[in-house]
């Protein structure tokens, strides 16, 4: 957590039994700060989203916990959709290291790291300043691998064409029930490293589905293994539809 994104002004002192500490902000200071964090990021972030569009990218901002498998994914489909003729990159937040962006970079994509610091989320600025080395014209597909955290990045709009929210076996089929505002956010749900069910039992891809369909949430849910690259097919012709999409719509888009 942090207090750039507001979510560490609540002081300790707040809570019963905590040690004192220097008072917490009252509410109305919480939440003007936060609206007025979230109307500066929402600008920049309408700038990103026009600068996408004019340049007919689509661009997938990838959330989940630490170690739900992001990277790897990408390791596998960035290679999958070039042979499609689809043209990838990617932007990486990590709070330290510059690992994921090596590792993507071996799949002859583009990919810059923000390097976020304390920082538990990535926002519309870090965007805008990731772009600054990529030509967008030379672009399909822009993934943004956001920092791992199931609260923070969902309250950031980066100017994104889609979100995915990915849930790995691994952590518990409850997660969209605890985490509510990632998972209805979220244009797909991915349960990753479904090479594992046979070792967790206690977890249902059925209920973890159940559990988005409790948030009114309509997205389609896909259970995939990155080691299984037959399993990844379904998500290939979710992104290759949703660029489609995206084409067809600006064809019929006139800049203001």
């Amino acid at each position: 957590m942090c207090n750039e994104c507001g979510c560490g002004l609540y002081s300790p002192s707040a809570r019963p039994g905590a040690a004192a500490q220097k008072p917490a902000p009252d509410h109305d200071t919480v939440v003007a700060i936060r609206e007025s964090l979230y109307s500066a990021n929402d600008e920049v972030a309408a700038q990103n989203r026009a600068r996408f569009r004019q340049h007919g990218v689509l661009v997938v901002n990838l959330m989940s916990s630490p170690g739900a498998g992001k990277t790897y994914l990408l390791e596998i489909l960035i290679p999958l959709l070039a042979n499609h003729g689809m043209r990838c990159a990617v932007i990486v937040g990590d709070l330290e290291t510059d690992n994921d962006a090596r590792r993507i970079q071996r799949t002859g994509a583009p990919a810059i790291q923000i390097t976020t610091g304390q920082a538990c989320h990535l926002d519309a600025a870090m965007i805008a300043d990731a772009l600054m080395p990529l030509d967008l014209a030379e672009l399909d597909i822009l993934f943004i691998e956001n920092v791992g955290n199931l609260v923070c990045p969902a309250s950031f709009d980066l100017g994104e064409t889609m979100r995915i929210a990915l849930l790995s076996v691994c952590e518990g089929d409850d997660k969209p029930a605890k985490y509510p505002t990632l998972f209805h956010k979220a244009d797909l749900m991915l349960i990753t490293k479904a090479d594992l069910l046979s070792f967790l039992p206690q977890f249902s891809p059925a209920r973890a589905e159940a559990c988005l369909r409790a948030l009114a949430s309509r997205a389609p849910c896909l259970t995939l293994s990155a080691m299984h690259i037959s399993s990844l097919e379904p998500l290939e012709d979710w992104i290759k539809d949703a660029h489609a999409a995206l084409q067809s719509a600006r064809t019929r888009w006139k800049p203001a």
